[in-house]
Parts: C-alpha cells; sequence; structure tokens
C-alpha cells in the first residue's frame, strides 16, 4: 500500500469506507502511532469543516501544532495565518462559487480560441456561452 492510498482512506468519514478499506485502515493505524493521531486530527478536522463549527477551530489548530506532525504542524500553521478568513467563511452563509465557475468557463473559453480566433469570436463565444 502506497502512502497516496493511505491518506485517500484517511479523508472521508469511517461510516462511508466499504468493509475492506475500513478493515485496511483499522491495520494501517495499529501498526502505525502516527497514523493514528494523523487520522483523528483529519477526521475532526473534516468534522468541524462539514458542520460549519468555527468556535472548534481554535482547539483543533492547537493539537494540530502540538502533535509533532510536521506535516500537520506547517498545515496548521498556514490556517493559523488566514484565521480571520476561515472563520468568516464557517460562520457566514455566502459563496462565490458561482463567480469563480463562470471565470473558469471564461478562461475555458479563451483557452481554446488562443491563437485560432478575433476578440470579436471569443467576445460572442463568451456572450452565447453565459
Amino acid at each position: 500500500m502506497t502512502l497516496r492510498q493511505v491518506v485517500w482512506l484517511m479523508l472521508p468519514d469511517e461510516t462511508t469506507l466499504g468493509c475492506q478499506n475500513r478493515d485496511l485502515l483499522t491495520a494501517v493505524k495499529a501498526r502505525c502511532e502516527a497514523v493514528s493521531m494523523a487520522h483523528g486530527l483529519t477526521q475532526s478536522f473534516m468534522h468541524l469543516m462539514r458542520k460549519r463549527q468555527p468556535e472548534a477551530l481554535t482547539g483543533w489548530l492547537e493539537q494540530a501544532s502540538g502533535s509533532g506532525l510536521p506535516d500537520l504542524v506547517t498545515f496548521a500553521r498556514g490556517l493559523e495565518r488566514d484565521k480571520d478568513a476561515l472563520e468568516a467563511s464557517l460562520r457566514l452563509s455566502w459563496s462565490n462559487g458561482p463567480t469563480e465557475g463562470v471565470v473558469n468557463k471564461i478562461k475555458l473559453l479563451g483557452r481554446q480560441a488562443y491563437g485560432r480566433a478575433s476578440f470579436a469570436l471569443l467576445r460572442q463565444r463568451v456572450l452565447l456561452a453565459a
């Protein structure tokens, strides 16, 4: 089993894992305390993000910083720098997802027309796609 496969086993909620994958994850966690700790911290972070619990963020950041796992410590430091924005994203229901989708579509159309079409044709395609 590769490290990448272990990481992908750690991300979803354990209740959604199949029986074979759940047994595999349990075996890996039993052999390595660091994997077990990383799995617990990963699951608690995913839970606080899914349930939108900004009050739990400070406690999680302290746990991750004190875990001694270099990657999680670095991740926690990065989140700490943007803590205000992260807490706002958990508290507020606003999303810029639709705007990002439109921007992505416009960029895709521009890439498809690069070197082959004039600005007038690109403008027409963008207007028709909207």
